[in-house]
């Protein structure tokens, strides 16, 4: 029996045509590259059958540069919304089998027309980057429908959350809507980001250089800071992107995603007590504390390559959403400098934003020294990552496992800039500076009249770390709420979340603050 003729068969002709993008050729080509089309990309992201598509019939308007009769539904771009783990989300998907997925006016409006329905509707915003960049055909249309897409980025940030995929090219003009967004993903080996590229480099300053070294995955996730996470292909990065949204809110009115956890609340793991090295010099992994205090030791790391002395991520905690801003004393013994205090600031802002708890945990020599650190402005640097725990509101707990020196200790989300819940484990040294260098200083004239240098500086340092290198001083000023095992550090930090689930703060009213970019 033959299947039923269509009853609208030009809907299904034209349905057909919009679908098939550039065409099999080009789509072969696409799959060449081992990239994946805008539409299948869509289908890896969403849940399956949830994607429901806007504007497929749009086309652009030009008549002449070659482009009367080229005309293909969705002017290279494919733009819609559905779910992800069942909540919604707006999605816009770059077509470069059209045009090389180049951006015209029909193609900017179709995505400012999605931003727009994220921010009136509450829900996040993920952007499938796959472009040749402005279409010189459109001219100045072209140059003003990323004006348009600036503009909406930079209104929705802070309102709702907005991911970035950079799955192919993304040069010029086009690389600063992603730049404003929350997280930028990339695609090791099939992506790139950069204003200007190897060629315009080779004639500017004679630099010999390939668009993987100027602007690849590896280059923006270890060099740059503009790639957040890295995929190994589309799925990848697609099944990461996924994986992120349990721990996002929808808007900045909604509380983050709770979700249910069989890992018991009042848990301890003994393991803690002796993972601090009795050599206050002997680096730890500060990832082996964050894992074993967190649900299930699920932990989401967000810049993983970058700056990797400060380490930012996801978590839950009695299945509630943190944020976590942690040192490594396992790199650079997890001294502060330029590049992680960016990093933790630009962190610890979207969590603000998005009303995600922020836990920290602490062991922090101080800040790097050096000329290139000074003047390259660590000063200027260092202060953004102070001003955004300072202006944070979210519910903020401190764990200081360790160190806790100088200038860094304040930064930290100490006491003193409204850190609400502030621990310490019995193997924490609280102090201007480590009891070396402060003895050298305090008692240098003492220790260099003495007939045994050694023995006399090793009393002083004795006496030194008795009096102020441990937790108890601050605990006597109330700067640290209370000093606890650090096998039940989960168990505080739990108790501690559900007693400020309600916390309310307001800042001094104001336009908009001034932070030291």
């Amino acid at each position: 029996m033959s299947s039923p003729r269509s009853l609208f068969p030009d809907l299904d002709q034209r349905r057909a045509e919009a679908q098939l993008g550039g065409g099999e050729k080009r789509i072969a080509k696409q799959h060449e590259k081992g990239k994946l089309t805008a539409r299948e990309r869509l289908d890896v992201l969403l849940d399956e059958g949830s994607f429901q598509e806007l504007g497929t019939f749009v086309r652009h308007q030009v008549s002449d540069f070659g482009l009367a009769n080229n005309r293909p539904y969705g002017d290279g771009v494919v733009t819609g919304y559905g779910t992800i783990h069942g909540r919604l989300v707006y999605v816009f998907s770059q077509d470069f089998t059209v045009f090389g997925g180049s951006l015209g006016l029909a193609h900017a409006q179709k995505i400012v027309k999605i931003m727009n329905l994220a921010l009136e509707n509450g829900a996040p915003v993920i952007g499938l980057n796959d472009s040749g960049g402005a279409r010189i055909q459109e001219g100045v249309n072209s140059l003003g429908g990323y004006a348009d897409i600036f503009l909406l980025n930079t209104l929705a940030s802070g309102v709702v959350p907005q991911i970035s995929a950079i799955m192919g090219p993304c040069a010029g003009g086009a690389v600063y809507s992603p730049a404003i967004t929350d997280f930028v993903y990339m695609v090791k080996n099939t992506s790139y980001m950069f204003v200007t590229g190897p060629n315009v480099v080779k004639t500017v300053t004679q630099e010999d250089v390939t668009a993987e070294e100027l602007g690849g995955a590896d280059t923006h996730a270890t060099k740059s800071g503009v790639c957040h996470v890295t995929a190994a292909n589309d799925v990848d990065c697609l099944l990461k992107i996924r994986d992120l949204m349990p721990y996002i809110p929808q808007n900045c009115e909604d509380p983050p995603p709770a979700r249910a956890t069989n890992d018991p609340a009042d848990r301890a793991d003994a393991e803690l007590d002796t993972l601090v090295p009795e050599n206050p010099n002997k680096p730890y992994d500060m990832h082996d504390v964050i894992r074993r205090v967190v649900d299930d030791g699920q932990f989401y790391e967000i810049h993983e390559d970058y700056a990797s002395n400060l380490i930012v991520g996801f978590a839950h905690l009695g299945g509630r959403s943190i944020g976590i801003v942690a040192n490594q004393p396992a790199v650079l013994a997890g001294v502060l400098d330029l590049n992680t205090s960016i990093k933790g600031a630009r962190f610890v802002r979207f969590c603000d934003a998005f009303n995600i708890p922020l836990v920290v945990f602490e062991d922090v020599p101080g800040f790097l020294p050096g000329t290139d650190q000074e003047w390259r402005g660590v000063i200027r640097h260092g202060a953004k990552l102070l001003y955004a725990f300072c202006e944070a509101t979210v519910p903020k707990m401190t764990v200081i496992t360790r160190k806790a020196y100088g200038g860094a200790y304040d930064v930290m989300n100490s006491k003193h800039i409204r850190g609400d819940l502030n621990f310490a484990w019995p193997t924490a040294e609280i102090a201007v500076m480590g009891p070396q260098g402060a003895v050298e200083i305090i008692y240098r004239k003492q220790i260099g009249e003495a007939d045994d240098p050694q023995t006399v500086k090793d009393e002083f340092i004795a006496q030194y770390r008795e009096k102020f290198a441990n937790p108890y001083v601050a605990a006597e000023f109330g700067y640290i709420d209370d000093v606890i095992e650090p096998r039940r550090t989960r168990q505080k930090l739990i108790n501690g979340l559900e007693m400020l689930k309600n916390k309310v703060v307001n800042n001094p009213k104001k336009k908009h603050s001034n932070i030291p970019l």
